[in-house]
């Protein structure tokens, strides 16, 4: 037990001695005037660093996402076709199908999709 508590203040000793040297031996600056400037390029920027943030299409990638993954979950139900029951299936896949159309229906009547506001 003792030689562990040995070998853990040892290690604690070495790694906190190679983090002070390298605080110690870095040429990190703080206040460096190109690397607190918005482009690390070397030059000034002439405008504003950002682009203004598009919400419209944000929500229609937001969409095209949640119906892609919806398009991915329908894979194991064709997969799945021969190996259930047909009566099941069928309802199991009619009930995805329209929670898929009612979303489409919902973002339709939202005027979500449309792309000139």
């Amino acid at each position: 037990m003792n030689t562990m508590m040995l070998m853990f203040m040892i290690m604690i000793l070495i790694s906190n001695i190679f983090m002070f040297l390298s605080f110690i031996l870095s040429k990190k600056s703080l206040m460096d005037r190109e690397k607190c400037s918005p482009f690390e390029c070397g030059f000034d920027p002439k405008s504003l660093a950002r682009i203004p943030f598009s919400l419209h299409f944000f929500l229609i990638t937001v969409i095209f996402l949640i119906f892609d993954v919806e398009i991915a979950l329908m894979f194991p139900i064709i997969c799945t076709f021969n190996l259930t029951n047909l009566f099941i299936w069928y309802k199991v896949s009619f009930f995805f199908i329209i929670m898929l159309l009612l979303g489409l229906y919902h973002e339709w009547n939202q005027n979500m999709l449309n792309w000139i506001i």
